[in-house]
């Protein structure tokens, strides 16, 4: 059975009701144009002002090309000792200020939630307070530790721990915000107070994803300790800075293999403890 065809009219008046329908309006048109065009422009400029060239592209590749003919094969040199030291203080400032992050956080998680604290001025200032300590990075913290106090791996655990803080305590926040609200309100009904209502309706929900976002942050931790240890915040970093200033490229590619290895085993680690984790709170809740 054949359909008909709609009128003119018809259309004319199906345009006019729906005209996101039959494409953009000219009005858009025109502003997606003009906005193509300052996108491009600023891409242009951007390449402009960071002298970014085919040549410049070549001769890096090129270089980068050479640096890992140099790091074949690798070698553990004579210092692989101060090496393997290297590695584990660099793991151990991770897991440190990852822990002291993540139990500050914990009350910070509870009081930036606004389904714990119902003051809208305290939650939006106290959230205000982690965006910034959010926007300062972990390398700016360890050049401020190291002249508070002093070279060496303490520095480091600080930055961690100072960088973090906030960032956990944000997502605590959320996590708390989006627990069942029913185990709480049983906790009222019974007649618990505010503290016995966070402790067995809130914390029980939330403390599995904590958990397990303060493992993820122990991986991610592992490999900025690396990096700290540049700027004198211990770790593995000051080797690897070293090493590259007189162009020990093999033992610069041993360091890394080592590094790789380390962050793979405590990300299967920490993998295996978040599902099992999360696997146990979807199960508990399922019941």
């Amino acid at each position: 059975m054949a359909l008909a065809q709609p009128t003119p009219d018809q259309i004319a008046a199906l345009r006019a009701r729906y005209p996101r329908a039959f494409g953009a309006a000219p009005r858009t048109r025109a502003i997606r144009a003009v906005a193509g065009a300052a996108a491009l422009g600023w891409l242009v400029f951007l390449f402009w002002w960071f002298d970014i060239t085919p040549q410049r592209l070549w001769n890096g590749l090129s270089g980068l090309g050479v640096i890992v003919t140099l790091m074949i094969p690798p070698s553990p040199g004579e210092q692989w000792v101060e090496i393997l030291k290297g590695i584990a203080e660099s793991i151990a400032m991770a897991f440190l200020g990852t822990l002291f992050a993540a139990i500050i956080a914990v009350p910070l998680g509870f009081l930036g939630a606004n389904n714990v604290v119902t003051n809208t001025l305290a939650h939006f200032s106290l959230r205000r307070v982690f965006d910034g300590f959010r926007g300062v990075d972990q390398l700016i913290w360890a050049l401020a530790y190291v002249r508070a106090v002093g070279l060496g791996p303490l520095a480091g655990v600080l930055a961690i721990a100072t960088a973090d803080i906030a960032v956990l305590a944000k997502l605590y926040a959320e996590a708390i915000e989006n627990a069942e609200k029913r185990q709480a309100e049983g906790i009222d009904a019974v007649g618990g107070n505010r503290l016995l209502r966070t402790r067995f309706g809130l914390l029980p929900q939330v403390l599995p994803v904590m958990v397990a976002q303060a493992l993820y942050f122990l991986e991610s931790n592992t490999r900025s300790a690396a990096i700290l240890g540049v700027v004198g915040a211990g770790g593995i970093g000051l080797q690897i800075a070293e090493r590259i200033k007189v162009r020990y490229w093999d033992e610069v590619a041993f360091i890394i293999i080592l590094m790789i290895a380390a962050v793979a085993v405590i990300d299967l680690l920490s993998s295996r403890i978040r599902r099992r984790l999360i696997g146990d709170r979807e199960g508990i809740a399922k019941r």
